[in-house]
């Protein structure tokens, strides 16, 4: 029979991989809203908003539960303590997708734009960003966590690219500042969830390897490794 100290571990486990999933659906519908023609609205946005909210009150509850009544040793206290930073990430993440949502209303000719500054695959790799997040978390896998930095790489220097062609385009053209603005937002945005992936990843390698390490060094050490 499990101790109450495994039982509480595992649903801990089990609220991350369920508040990841409810991120992983936010970030889904934000790139739908975006990406769709004519906007689409996002209802259940709002809604998931308020369930990862109230997941992550439970996630502070359940390490405070489990730091109370338990001592636990290094492997378990690292899953704990990144457990809790896991959580804010996500519901960052959250937040973003709903700000997505809130500044495709505003863009103008959203079709248009997105199609002449290669949108659509920027959205579409922070959606896969997500997807493998969620994923090293459930299976603790390097490579997988090796996948999320290249493509955060990636997400940057697409959004870099994206936003400096935007901006000399609101320069020759004045009708498309209000539009070019909400839409450097938005990038921001996709930007700011890759990081909060590739954040999440670097967590994931803390819990296997009892090493704090960057994604910008991580190649580094697997040249050494």
């Amino acid at each position: 029979m499990a101790s109450h100290f495994e039982i509480e571990l595992e649903k801990l486990k089990n609220v991350i991989q369920k508040i990841g999933v409810l991120a992983e659906g936010q970030v889904g519908e934000s790139v739908n809203a975006l990406l769709s023609e004519p906007f689409a609205e996002g209802k259940e946005v709002k809604k998931t908003e308020n369930k990862i909210d109230k997941l992550d009150v439970k996630i502070d509850e359940i390490c405070q539960s489990i730091f109370a009544l338990q001592q636990p040793v290094a492997s378990d206290l690292r899953f704990i303590m990144s457990a809790m930073q896991i959580s804010n990430e996500i519901e960052r993440i959250g937040d973003l997708a709903i700000s997505i949502i809130k500044k495709s209303k505003n863009i103008k000719d959203k079709h248009d734009l997105i199609v002449k500054f290669n949108i659509t695959d920027i959205a579409r790799h922070v959606e896969v960003i997500t997807i493998k997040t969620n994923e090293c978390f459930l299976t603790r896998n390097e490579s997988t966590i090796g996948e999320i930095f290249v493509l955060n790489n990636t997400i940057k220097n697409e959004c870099d690219e994206a936003i400096h062609n935007i901006i000399n385009e609101m320069k020759s053209n004045s009708k498309t500042v209000v539009s070019g603005t909400n839409l450097v937002i938005v990038l921001k945005h996709l930007e700011r969830i890759s990081e909060h992936c590739t954040n999440i990843a670097e967590y994931v390698y803390f819990m296997i390897n009892a090493k704090i390490i960057k994604h910008e060094k991580f190649g580094e050490k697997k040249s050494e490794d």
